[in-house]
C-alpha cells in the first residue's frame, strides 16, 4: 500500500506515507493523542518528514469539523518556502562564492541578537521603502487585531517584515538539473507570528481550564466553532500567513537586488515563483464537506499545483507538482523530517563534521550551525520515494550558497 494504516482506539485512524523512513515511538503516541480527538474529520495523514513536535507532530495534516487546535497550527505561524528561477546558469556565477553569500547576508537581517541591550541583528534598523510599501498593506488588519487585543500591539512585527530568522531558516541558490540558477529561502511570520501562535494557545488553555485534564495533551487545547474566541483566532492566523507570505516576498526582492550587485549580467526570473506555506490552517473542501485543515510542516499539493520540498543543508531539495491525492487531503511533505534534536546534533557532531558534509556549499560551518548538519535529517531521497503517490518531481535543485539564520 502507499501508505501505513495505524488504528486508534476510540478516536480516528491514521494514514502514513512513511514507507521506508523511520518514525519515533514519541511521535506516533503524539498521532494518536490528536486522532483521539472527537472533532477529527475521517482520518489524519501523516507525510514521511514526520517527527515529534510541540503541541502536534510535525508532518501531519489534522482535518477538522467545527474546532481548530491553536498549538497544532504552533507558533512559527505561516511558515514556508519561496523559490523562483532565474536566466542565469551556472557559469555566470562568480568563481568565488563568498562574495555572493556575503551581500545576501547585507541584503536580508538575519539570526538574533540575544542581548536585550543591544540592536537585535535579525530586525531592520531602519526598514528600507520595500518593507514600508508592504507593511502599509498589512497595518489595517493589524489594527483590526490589536485592537481587540492590545497585548499584541507591543510586538516586533514592523521591523521583522523581510528577515529571515533563526534555525532552519535559510536563504539558497541552488542549481537544478540544467545548471539553471533558483533562488530559495524558508522563513515565516517571525515575532508577530510567534506572538499570535503563542497568545491564542494560552488562550485556548485558560477557556478549556476547567476540562483541560480531560485531553489527552493540554496542548491539544482547542477553540470551538461559535466560540467567542474561535473566529478572533482564525482571522489573527490568517493575518500572520498573509504576514508570512510577504515577508518571504520581500525578502526575495532584496536577494534579487544583492545577487545583481555581484553579477554584471543582466537576468530576470523566468519562471512563476512559488511562494507556499507549510505551518498553517485554512478551510477547503475534502470529501464532500468543508473542513479546517492544518498543515503542519505539510505542504497543500492539490492535482497541478507547484509546491517546495526542500532537504537540509547539503542535500538535494525538490521543486514538486501535486497530484491531488485526497486519502492524504492533497498534501506532500514540508522537507526531509529531522531523526534526532538539535542538542543531540550539537553532542554527536564536530566542525569537522559540518565541513565535511557541506564542502560543495558556501556557507557558515561553524560550531553555532551544527544543530542544522545534514546528518540530523532524514534521508532526503527516501521521504521522497514514501510519497511518491502525492507529488512528481519538476525540478532537482542542489544548493551552491546557503545563508543561516
Amino acid at each position: 500500500m502507499e501508505y501505513q494504516l495505524l488504528q486508534v482506539e476510540n478516536g480516528k485512524p491514521i494514514k502514513m506515507w512513511t514507507n521506508g523512513v523511520p518514525v519515533e515511538d514519541e511521535a506516533r503516541k503524539q498521532l494518536t493523542n490528536t486522532a483521539s480527538m472527537p472533532f477529527i474529520f475521517k482520518h489524519l495523514a501523516v507525510m514521511p518528514d514526520v517527527h515529534l513536535g510541540k503541541g502536534s507532530t510535525i508532518g501531519s495534516v489534522i482535518p477538522t469539523l467545527g474546532a481548530i487546535i491553536p498549538a497544532a497550527v504552533g507558533v512559527d505561524v505561516g511558515c514556508g518556502m519561496m523559490a523562483v528561477r532565474t536566466t542565469l546558469t551556472a557559469q555566470d556565477l562568480p568563481d568565488h562564492l563568498f562574495e555572493l553569500r556575503s551581500a545576501i547576508e547585507r541584503a536580508v537581517p538575519h539570526g538574533r541578537t540575544l542581548k536585550r541591550s543591544k540592536r537585535d541583528k535579525g530586525a531592520w534598523d531602519t526598514p528600507p521603502a520595500s518593507v514600508d510599501a508592504m507593511w502599509a498593506k498589512l497595518i489595517p488588519g493589524f489594527d483590526r487585531i490589536a485592537g481587540k487585543y492590545p497585548r499584541l500591539k507591543k510586538t516586533n512585527n514592523y521591523k521583522h517584515l523581510g528577515t529571515l530568522g533563526t534555525g532552519n531558516h535559510f536563504i539558497e541558490v541552488c542549481l537544478d538539473q540544467a545548471d539553471r540558477v533558483w533562488l530559495m529561502l524558508h522563513s515565516g511570520s517571525r515575532g508577530v507570528g510567534n506572538a499570535i501562535g503563542t497568545f491564542f494557545i494560552e488562550l485556548a488553555q485558560a477557556d478549556m481550564r476547567h476540562h483541560i485534564a480531560n485531553l489527552p495533551d493540554r496542548d491539544l487545547a482547542y477553540f470551538e466553532e461559535g466560540s467567542e474566541h474561535f473566529d478572533d483566532y482564525v482571522e489573527a492566523v490568517g493575518w500572520a500567513q498573509d504576514f508570512a507570505r510577504r515577508n518571504r516576498a520581500v525578502m526575495m526582492q532584496n536577494v534579487i537586488a544583492a545577487i545583481r550587485q555581484v553579477i554584471s549580467k543582466p537576468f530576470v526570473i523566468d519562471t512563476e515563483a512559488v511562494n507556499c506555506h507549510h505551518n498553517y490552517v485554512q478551510k477547503e473542501i475534502h470529501f464532500g464537506a468543508e473542513i479546517l485543515v492544518t498543515r503542519k510542516g505539510a505542504v497543500s499539493a492539490q492535482k497541478g499545483e507547484l509546491g517546495i520540498i526542500p532537504g537540509s543543508m547539503g542535500a538535494k531539495s525538490y521543486i514538486v507538482r501535486g497530484l491531488g491525492n485526497e486519502e492524504a487531503f492533497c498534501s506532500c511533505s514540508h522537507g526531509a523530517g529531522r531523526i534526532m534534536s538539535r542538542n543531540e546534533a550539537k553532542r554527536r557532531f564536530t566542525v569537522a563534521d559540518q565541513i565535511a558534509a557541506t564542502a560543495h556549499v558556501e556557507c557558515r560551518k561553524d560550531a553555532a550551525v551544527i544543530d542544522e548538519i545534514p546528518m540530523a535529517y532524514k534521508n532526503i531521497d527516501a521521504v521522497m520515494q514514501a510519497q511518491r503517490s502525492l507529488v512528481e518531481v519538476v525540478h532537482t535543485l542542489k544548493q551552491v550558497v546557503c545563508v543561516k539564520g
